[in-house]
């Protein structure tokens, strides 16, 4: 699993135990969910359908830094389902995971667009594929 982004826990982060607040961890994954989701499929049309179980394991406190890892499960046709894990940076204690989080690829009119993808690609690889043309 790769670790694509970090936050830093600050006081608006925290709920009234002063942990992290679930809701707040929850739109950052849903947020990065989207981003990784747009960038795999080049496509800025990307909308969370589903998110699966989701296992609190651990909290985190003010000052912690916690990072996000996606990881792709499997292309669909027009979706693209991830797990996720966060993880504390400084300590690696998991602090919750998701099995499936489904993405849809949308058409510029909000209906589910066939993205034709098969496997991870990274920019970098598509940025030396258009400069070999």
């Amino acid at each position: 699993m790769k670790f694509h982004t970090r936050k830093w826990v600050k006081p608006e982060d925290l709920n009234p135990n002063r942990t992290l607040f679930g809701g707040k961890l929850l739109a950052w994954i849903d947020e990065e969910a989207a981003l990784y989701s747009i960038i795999q499929l080049e496509n800025s049309h990307v909308v969370t359908k589903f998110m699966s179980e989701i296992n609190f394991m651990s909290s985190a406190v003010q000052g912690d830094i916690v990072e996000i890892g996606l990881e792709v499960v499997k292309f669909g046709n027009t979706s693209l389902i991830l797990k996720c894990e966060v993880r504390n940076k400084m300590t690696h204690e998991k602090i919750l995971t998701v099995d499936k989080i489904t993405m849809v690829n949308l058409d510029e009119n909000g209906k589910p667009k066939a993205h034709g993808k098969t496997n991870v690609e990274y920019v970098s690889d598509r940025l030396a594929n258009k400069s070999k043309i």
